[in-house]
């Protein structure tokens, strides 16, 4: 077997969106599982949409995720005099020509099978001009577009699609189409098989939207005697309204950038993009980048249109469910020392972070970390929910002041009791903490518990988390009880 060669072909008219990055994804697995090659490619011969901004958008995604190439990035604007030249080869060589119709004349024609409830086809006028006509019109500088001319005859166009299976089209059906328009510029269909041709490109993993071109590039391919690759088709992602995934329709949740820009970690979000449309031959969700590149394998990639179930009405569950549920078993296992320089960039963004967290002895702030990640879903959790540990500035959960403070008459009375308590404790530890915590509900008369989520949720402003009385230890006796008697005397103005 030759060296496998695939390519990621963007174009950059936005952010790398999710549908992007998965095809990335997939190619880059395909490449290193078979030893092979990633190249770059970069589709920028849309002029008016194509921006620098988007190229390094692009770019900067895929280096975030850890997708690597080999070659590249390769710019197609630098190729589209060879996509010309190759265009004058096929009319040289008889498998295109030059069609002088004009729209009004094109759009009549279509008009008129709609008419007679026929299918449209062009009807190759232009095929029959002679060369005498055909100068005449060029020394007229008459507009005209490339047809590519489909070989006449019963053939069909058959290829082994790796997903979808036996793909076969008739001639028949596939009109004399399109390959470079009136105003010179090649279109899609021949200027990436002749940048995959000259890329070597062995294997084209795409978008299941790309099927319909196939026939007609294989075409291409075959009058260019040049080999064909083989095609695997992915399914689509869809939005919950079953609508195909783009950054036009969708906004930013659907772009790699949401995800880094909020508290995803890199490998979590590739993990969870591999699955929508894939599946291993075991029930292995969670894998490592080793496990996934072993694991892959085109005859996993399904059939069925996959289903992006964000939704935009909770906060908290913008993205995918199981897209943040992948992101929170990353960051509650990784290794906490890897975890740490991440939670200090997000308290520097915050203006949370202090020096001392890494200086100190005791190593409160990986301790800390360690402690509070054990509820969180993103990075961005450690300055929301987390904040009260870093900061005595931090937000209440209305809910669990609803149920933990409000719905109590005297639970501000009865912390500020707690309070004290705690202040004459020799040493505020978590033993004597939990001791005196216990003690004081007996003397009132309440259960324990009422003390306990009241006091998680006057120094932390939410419902869950650690055990408490570890909680109270990072948070640190000074400070849990000034929150306790600051709430007492002045409730949570």
């Amino acid at each position: 077997m030759s060296e496998v060669r695939l390519r990621f072909p963007p174009s950059p008219t936005g952010y790398l969106h999710i549908g992007g990055a998965r095809t990335a994804i997939y190619n880059w697995l395909y490449a290193r599982k078979h030893n092979g090659k990633l190249i770059l490619r970069i589709e920028d011969t849309d002029v008016e949409r194509s921006t620098k901004e988007s190229i390094a958008g692009i770019i900067d995604g895929l280096n975030w995720l850890g997708i690597t190439w080999d070659e590249g990035p390769y710019y197609q604007s630098d190729h589209v005099r060879e996509h010309i030249d190759t265009a004058h080869e096929l009319i040289a060589t008889g498998h295109a020509y030059k069609c002088f119709c004009t729209k009004e004349d094109l759009e009549a024609k279509r008009q008129a099978a709609m008419t007679a409830k026929m299918t449209y086809q062009y009807d190759r006028t232009c095929l029959q001009l002679d060369q005498e006509e055909i100068t005449r019109k060029e020394a007229d500088n008459s507009p005209y577009v490339v047809r590519f001319k489909v070989p006449e005859g019963g053939g069909s166009v058959v290829f082994e699609d790796k997903v979808y299976g036996r793909i076969e089209k008739s001639h028949k059906d596939i009109e004399d189409f399109v390959i470079v328009r009136s105003n010179g510029t090649p279109l899609y269909l021949l200027s990436n098989v002749v940048d995959d041709i000259r890329d070597r490109i062995t294997h084209v993993i795409r978008g299941q939207d790309g099927l319909g071109n196939t026939p007609r590039q294989i075409l291409i391919y075959e009058a260019l005697g040049a080999p064909v690759p083989e095609f695997a088709h992915m399914s689509l992602t869809l939005d919950p309204k079953k609508a195909k995934i783009s950054k036009r329709s969708h906004g930013e949740v659907v772009t790699v950038q949401f995800y880094k820009e909020n508290g995803f970690l890199p490998w979590a979000l590739v993990n969870f993009l591999v699955l929508l449309g894939w599946s291993p031959a075991t029930d292995q969700e969670i894998f490592t980048r080793e496990e996934l590149i072993q694991a892959f394998a085109l005859e996993g990639m399904n059939k069925a249109n996959s289903i992006f179930n964000y939704t935009k009405d909770d906060p908290k569950f913008i993205t995918d469910p199981k897209a943040l549920s992948i992101n929170a078993h990353y960051l509650r296992t990784m290794p906490v020392a890897d975890l740490l320089s991440l939670v200090k960039k997000e308290l520097l963004a915050e203006n949370l972070w202090d020096n001392s967290y890494e200086s100190d002895k005791k190593n409160w702030f990986c301790n800390t970390v360690d402690l509070i990640r054990s509820r969180f879903h993103t990075l961005k959790d450690f300055v929301g929910p987390g904040r009260a540990y870093f900061s005595d500035d931090y937000e209440f959960d209305p809910q669990p002041v609803k149920k933990n403070l409000t719905k109590h008459k005297k639970i501000s009375e009865w912390l500020g009791l707690l309070a004290d308590r705690f202040a004459g404790l020799p040493e505020f530890s978590k033993e004597e903490a939990e001791r005196v915590t216990r003690e004081l509900a007996d003397e009132l008369g309440i259960k324990a518990g009422i003390l306990i989520n009241g006091t998680r949720t006057v120094v932390t402003g939410q419902a869950a988390g650690a055990g408490l009385f570890d909680v109270l230890m990072a948070i640190g006796g000074e400070r849990v009880i000034a929150r306790l008697k600051k709430y007492s005397q002045e409730g949570l103005n």
